[in-house]
């Protein structure tokens, strides 16, 4: 279901440290860091646990996992029939690698949701 979520850290080199030593007891490692998205926490080459620079607030950062494009497109068609604001039609994100295809939309509370699919086309 889920693909990664992401949080905002205001020190983001000491919750680096913070979350290699305490993830590090769950069997996850500090696998990438990224200039936009942050440092990515995770097991088996894939992160899925995101500390980025950041004020802190409630809100959060969720990316549901699909297995095609096309459900990337729907999930943001459905979200904005359903009075979503869009924050990222859908379309590839090579800043983040060559096939991550995504879509973001807001929540009713400002949450920022994600349909990403990480297949080729």
């Amino acid at each position: 279901m889920f693909d990664h979520l992401s949080i905002p850290v205001t020190d983001y080199e000491a919750s680096k440290r913070f979350y290699e030593a305490v993830l590090a007891s769950l069997g996850h490692t500090l696998i990438m860091e990224h200039p936009i998205s942050g440092g990515g926490f995770g097991s088996g080459g894939k992160p899925s646990f995101w500390i980025k620079q950041g004020e802190p607030s409630s809100r959060v950062h969720v990316a549901f996992a699909t297995s095609s494009r096309a459900l990337v497109d729907e999930f943001h068609a459905t979200a904005i029939a359903a009075g979503a604001p869009s924050n990222g039609a859908p379309g590839l994100r090579p800043e983040y690698h060559p096939t991550y295809y995504g879509a973001f939309v807001l929540d009713p509370d400002g949450n920022n949701l994600e349909a990403v699919c990480h297949l080729a086309e």
